[in-house]
């Protein structure tokens, strides 16, 4: 089983921006966590529908240079928002920015039934397909993406979704061949694209029986095109209660026993002072104390 790692996510709505600086600092400076991650919507989806809510990859570029360790991205993009090739060079000017420690998280986006979220492409003149359209995009974008970062010429792109005369990314990510690519979802159209595409697959937690159950599908998906299914890392991202740390320390537990190395915690805002710190001490390990 491949080591565990553990980061954070700090949903950047109803918050100030510089409670977000403060937690990042603090998680910089603790080696126990590893990663961390924003996620990417334009307006609120929970708390106060018309509160504060900052763009995903600006505030990315913005953490990236006040950081120095911790590896960062997006929990996940929504292909719906930006073009392929813009996107792509948004996130090699992040990995630069940082170094070379983006990883590079994408999703399909979200589907037409969650109103609170489809209510922001409305919001921001963004079009809105049905999903099994957003799918076979995504599956477009991460390779036009991947071209991008390591071709060496300029190439034409004739795809059902993605069209593009000359494209050329310079420079290139820091990272080679390219930062690894993470891709979120829990579809069964989704999967067939991370099995094609992926190095990290992250579901939200919750449901363990469903998570397991769509693990083994990836599984599947990967073995009918002849990839090892062990290329790909298991992600999963769990709430972290404040009140309740023994419950958050079973999640994880049973979640790493199921197979998911890599364990993305999800902290609510208010941030208490001392988080990351805490989060290490009581949720990684405590769980470590837990099973001693």
């Amino acid at each position: 089983m491949s080591p565990t790692s553990f980061g954070i996510l700090t949903a950047p709505m109803n918050v100030e921006y510089a409670d977000l600086v403060r937690v990042w600092q603090e998680a910089d400076a603790v080696p126990e966590i590893e990663h961390a991650w924003l996620f990417d919507h334009l307006m609120p989806i929970g708390g106060d529908s018309d509160g504060p809510i900052f763009e995903g990859w600006t505030l990315l570029a913005a953490l990236a240079a006040q950081t120095r360790r911790l590896r960062l991205g997006l929990l996940v993009t929504s292909n719906r928002i930006r073009p392929p090739a813009m996107l792509a060079k948004i996130a090699t000017t992040v990995d630069v920015v940082s170094g070379g420690r983006l990883d590079f998280g994408i999703g399909a986006g979200s589907r037409p039934s969650h109103p609170l979220a489809r209510r922001e492409y409305d919001a921001h003149g963004l079009p809105y397909a049905d999903f099994g359209d957003s799918v076979g995009a995504l599956a477009e974008a991460c390779t036009v993406i991947r071209r991008l970062w390591t071709e060496s010429e300029p190439f034409d792109v004739a795809g059902d979704h993605v069209q593009l005369i000359g494209a050329f990314g310079n420079p290139k990510p820091v990272q080679r061949p390219h930062p690894p690519i993470l891709i979120g979802g829990r579809s069964g159209p989704t999967l067939r694209v991370v099995a094609e595409h992926a190095d990290i697959w992250n579901i939200p937690g919750g449901d363990l029986e469903d998570v397991t159950a769509r693990s083994a599908l990836l599984d599947r998906y990967c073995a009918e095109i002849g990839r090892n299914p062990a290329s790909i890392t298991r992600s999963i991202h769990l709430p972290v209660s404040y009140d309740d740390p023994g419950s958050t320390r079973t999640a994880v537990g049973e979640a790493v026993e199921a197979g998911f190395s890599h364990v993305v915690l999800g902290l609510s805002a208010p941030y208490p002072a001392g988080v990351a710190r805490w989060v290490a001490d009581e949720i990684v390990a405590g769980r470590e104390s837990d099973t001693a």
